[in-house]
């Protein structure tokens, strides 16, 4: 008779209810309804900084404590981060074993699972992801044989799309599920002329994926989909496994992976989406916020469950945030609570003068706080809607050596529209600068750095080069070389560029001139082809010249550039010693997660924030995710918030703008603010 033998349990000894986190104690109680919601589906609405990741890792330790099985648990996430984070909180938390347990972005279950099942669609499992790089390299090989932007343009305004601005349009295409002829027509319709050969690109470059065994990263969304829709057997197969499933910044989903979403979760039901409507900010990317917006009519026995206790902000700020976002019509409403003691200081209302003077108020207070009332540097950030409000600041803050790192781009003097554009103002400033001239020619179609070298050598033959002076035309010289045929065109009007220069006296006229010049003359269509952000870009231009203006000789203005795009403008060389001991500058979009304890918000002038396209040309959805966009950036701040609204914008050429406060900051009473009189 066989003899029976029992292990001891390693488990730790339950604490009430069977389950060995007292899950009571450890969660508020609005994050404890969710936590321990029963089966079917469910949204939490998770305000800012209310223990959303808190409230997820906690679902599933009690998901493994009920029994369920860690491979029958998919959590899905928006980044490598988050899923990593979350992950590890679970294995700590949790007494069960996690091994088996679904986790990762939407992007890596999907490569998971097309792994296992490639042959289905026509791939070997070997198949290689391509990334960013890889794709811009293909996209270029496949824009050369299909011969499309052969034969160079009639005038600049027609040059075919970058593989950079093409690999955004595919992107667009498939996050938006609609389709590149659509995307060329709602977002691109510069591209009019070259609609044809674009489509032509993006059917052949689907081809030669194909062909190479390859899937770029939308691929892994768009392939899983396509797997799950045209395969039953593996769509139930998924269906059946996923007993419980769990996503993460709901609001930012697109169609494609809403559509994953419902398919994966259509046998048990039991879904929980987590996300805060008031946080949905990136449309511009193809997030979809009628996702979230209509998830209890799609899902009719959702219980909805808010979670409104910040843990972050004191509730002078939350009153600004929910006063605020109160404006917007479309939103599950809620109420953000401050868990934290109320302070003594109101969020500051600070009307200054110009951009200059909004530096100047926000360096000198940056420094106050950090001399006089020990806060670190790193725990404060100046935040705005577009890069280029940012440059006054830069340049205030590298003056007086305060340090700072820049989460939302390049210092402004190292993007490359900006350093392009200075490259005819070197050249016309010092005709021997070799690497100005090789940059300046090789934005040119058909112009790569052999015939640029054999342009070099052909200017270097002429008189003015040699006798080191000016020439009384550039043009006179640059039309007679000999040019390849595809810039023949564009060379030509380079040199007329280049001849504006002059201000017929043997020297140069000023450098907002000469940027003026540059941009009109030559590279405003350029930007076009070559971006997918025209617009940043071209207002960037816009401040690049408003900033020339304060110079008359263009000798001290390329040093004065210089000094702040090189070693003195970046303070600090240690990356890592930067972002633990430096102010963070930032937009909005990229802040989006962070906190600080004290926030600058800048340029909160209508036009500005909200942007002119969201107030001319969005209509009510545009503006009401401006809206949304700035309650993120109200609830990033922790203990103090500064609101500061320019009344003057000093602008090139047109003059000075009078600009009006934010429509936001009159959304809500004006004694939730106090008001500072900046004295000059």
């Amino acid at each position: 008779m066989a003899r029976s033998y029992s292990l001891k349990s390693s488990s730790p000894t339950p604490v009430g209810d069977g389950f060995v986190i007292d899950y009571k104690a450890e969660l508020n109680e609005q994050q404890y309804a969710a936590v321990t919601s029963l089966l079917g589906p469910s949204l939490v609405i998770a305000g800012a900084g209310s223990g959303k990741t808190r409230t997820l890792t906690y679902r599933v330790s009690y998901l493994l404590e009920n029994g369920i099985a860690p491979d029958n648990i998919l959590l899905l996430t928006f980044t490598n981060k988050a899923a990593r984070e979350m992950l590890h909180r679970v294995e700590e938390i949790s007494p069960k074993n996690t091994i088996g347990l679904w986790g990762g972005t939407f992007h890596s279950i999907g490569a998971r699972i097309l792994r296992r099942h490639a042959e289905k669609l026509g791939y070997t499992r070997t198949f290689s992801i391509l990334d960013s790089d890889d794709q811009r390299a293909l996209i270029t090989k496949v824009v050369k044989e299909s011969g499309v932007a052969e034969g160079g343009p009639s005038r600049l305004g027609e040059k075919f799309p970058k593989p950079a601005v093409l690999a955004t349009i595919f992107g667009l295409a498939a996050n938006t599920d609609v389709g590149v002829a659509r995307i060329l027509a709602e977002r691109y319709s510069f591209y009019e002329e070259t609609d044809a050969g674009i489509l032509k690109v993006a059917e052949l470059y689907e081809q030669r994926k194909k062909e190479g065994n390859n899937m770029d990263f939308d691929d892994l969304l768009l392939k899983t989909r396509q797997l799950l829709t045209d395969d039953q057997e593996i769509r139930r197969l998924y269906q059946e496994q996923f007993q419980f499933l769990l996503v993460d910044e709901y609001q930012d989903t697109n169609a494609v992976q809403g559509e994953v979403i419902d398919m994966l979760a259509a046998t048990h039901g039991n879904l929980m989406v987590v996300g805060d409507d008031a946080q949905s900010i990136y449309s511009w990317r193809g997030a979809d916020y009628s996702n979230i917006l209509e998830f209890p009519r799609r899902y009719p026995k959702a219980k909805v469950y808010k979670i409104e206790t910040n843990y972050r902000s004191v509730p002078e700020i939350l009153h600004i945030a929910n006063e605020s976002i109160r404006a917007n019509t479309s939103q599950f409403p809620k109420e953000l609570r401050s868990a934290r003691p109320a302070r003594a200081m109101k969020p500051a209302f600070v009307p200054v003068f110009d951009p200059s003077t909004q530096a100047r108020f926000v360096s000198q207070r940056i420094q106050e706080l950090h001399e006089d009332d020990g806060v670190e540097f790193n725990q404060m950030a100046v935040l705005y809607r577009s890069h280029f409000q940012s440059m006054e600041l830069q340049m205030q803050l590298t003056s007086e050596g305060v340090p700072f790192v820049i989460t939302s781009g390049l210092r402004f003097f190292e993007q490359a529209h900006i350093k392009d554009v200075a490259a005819f103002l070197k050249f016309a400033c010092n005709p021997r600068d070799d690497v100005s001239f090789e940059r300046m020619t090789k934005l040119l179609s058909g112009v790569g750095a052999v015939s640029a070298e054999k342009l070099w050598q052909q200017w270097l033959a002429c008189a003015p080069v040699k006798e080191e002076r000016l020439p009384e035309s550039f043009s006179e010289y640059f039309l007679t070389f000999k040019v390849p045929a595809k810039a023949q065109r564009e060379w030509e009007q380079m040199a007329h560029v280049l001849d504006e220069f002059l201000d017929g006296d043997g020297g140069l006229k000023s450098p907002e001139a000469m940027i003026y010049s540059v941009r009109e003359g030559i590279y405003h269509d350029y930007m076009k082809a070559a971006f997918d952000n025209e617009e940043t870009r071209r207002q960037d231009l816009d401040q690049f010249m408003t900033f020339a203006t304060g110079y008359s000789n263009i000798a001290e203005f390329l040093e004065q550039m210089a000094l702040l795009g090189g070693s003195e403008g970046d303070p600090q060389q240690d990356r890592q010693r930067d972002q633990e001991s430096s102010v963070c500058l930032s937009s909005v979009h990229q802040a989006k997660g962070l906190e600080w304890k004290v926030v600058f918000l800048i340029w909160l002038a209508d036009g500005m924030f909200p942007n002119r396209r969201a107030i001319e040309d969005g209509g009510l959805e545009a503006l009401e995710e401006e809206r949304r966009l700035f309650y993120v950036a109200v609830t990033r701040a922790e203990d103090e918030l500064y609101l500061l609204y320019p009344e003057l914008w000093p602008k090139a050429y047109t003059g000075d703008t009078l600009q009006t406060p934010s429509r936001f900051l009159g959304e809500f009473p004006s004694e939730l603010m106090e008001e500072w009189r900046i004295g000059r």
